[in-house]
């Protein structure tokens, strides 16, 4: 009896497996690529683009190979891809704002495009994917001046650009803290640099992301500081056609997967030592659990591929804006949630 009845459980066993295998393999099946995806595999690379390519975000070297925050993300995305950094075209596009690129297919991707708003969320056939970097108008000075707050801030000479909501902007935080100031106005911001540098003013009001460019620009950086208070808010992020959600979710999570590396630990010097490691986030990440890969017509290996190559969230931001650059840019904004900062990401479950 005990002989038949261990037979009969082997047999249920046997035959649930049977049911199951099917469902089981259909899981793990990627989805079929959408239009965006299989373009980009028929070309046999992703073209990515940047407006406005500034240092550190952006700049080509002496062997006109590209580096910055935007091409390590535009290789990101290479390798979630085609596991292979080197499969990515980079390209620059002039002016503030560029979409008909996006729209016609001639580029896949805008790493980052002028500020996040919703005239340009919603009216042009294009979709912001997430925030990547927080910016907002900020005043530099020189140490010597002896300030480290722009609340400090008393009979200073300001350059800025002759635009409207940077001028209102700069106005408005003065009328705020009472404090007497003048401005000397540019219309070409590359001007402000320049003015700054030769002592026309002893402040520049920009985005501080320009600023950052402009202090690496100078032959002591670290003689200069941006001080920490934003007198606007901006943000940045990877932007996409219109209409094609798969493309949309690809670009969105490996972004998130970049952030979520860098909250579990996981980083392109350590990720190899955690394949035994027990922990379900970390596990997911290296694609040990799940098929979140799979799910948006991706490898399972995905996001260990995109650690291993370029590192996780806070290694890309410690490259391209560290104290090895010259010219450190303090994390602020860009932190993660965790540590006082507005960079997350949903965890991936």
């Amino acid at each position: 009896m005990a002989v038949a009845a261990v037979w009969r459980s082997l047999v249920r066993i046997i035959t649930c497996l049977a049911v199951l295998a099917p469902a089981i393999a259909l899981a793990q099946k990627a989805e079929p690529a959408g239009p965006t995806l299989q373009a980009i595999r028929d070309r046999g690379h992703v073209i990515c683009a940047t407006v406005d390519p500034i240092p550190g975000f952006a700049q080509p070297g002496a062997d006109g190979r590209w580096t910055g925050f935007d091409v390590d993300f535009c290789r990101a995305v290479a390798v979630a891809i085609f596991n292979d950094a080197s499969k990515m075209e980079f390209v620059t596009l002039s002016g503030d704002s560029r979409f008909a690129q996006l729209q016609t297919g001639s580029i896949d991707l805008i790493a980052r495009n002028a500020p996040w708003t919703m005239r340009r969320d919603t009216s042009y056939g294009v979709r912001y994917v997430a925030n990547s970097f927080y910016d907002g108008q900020a005043i530099m000075v020189p140490q010597s001046l002896g300030v480290v707050s722009a609340y400090e801030l008393e009979d200073v000479t300001v350059c800025i650009l002759d635009e409207p909501e940077q001028l209102a902007n700069l106005r408005e935080f003065f009328f705020g803290t009472q404090a007497t100031y003048d401005e000397v106005l540019y219309e070409d911001r590359e001007d402000l640099a320049v003015a700054y540098h030769n002592g026309l003013c002893n402040a520049v009001s920009a985005p501080a992301s320009f600023l950052n460019a402009v202090r690496r620009s100078l032959s002591e950086p670290s003689t200069h500081r941006i001080l920490p208070e934003r007198i606007s808010k901006d943000s940045f992020g990877p932007v996409v056609r219109e209409g094609d959600d798969q493309w949309f979710d690809i670009v969105e999570w490996t972004l998130f997967a970049l952030i979520n590396a860098e909250e579990s630990g996981v980083t392109s010097a350590n990720i190899e030592s955690l394949a035994a490691a027990k922990t379900h986030r970390i596990r997911r990440l290296l694609g040990l659990e799940g098929t979140f890969g799979p799910s948006i017509g991706l490898d399972r290996l995905f996001i260990a591929n995109v650690i291993r190559a370029v590192g996780n969230y806070g290694e890309i931001f410690e490259r391209n804006f560290g104290p090895a650059t010259g010219a450190a840019v303090v994390r602020g904004q860009n932190a993660l949630w965790s540590n006082g900062g507005l960079i997350w990401a949903p965890p991936i479950e």
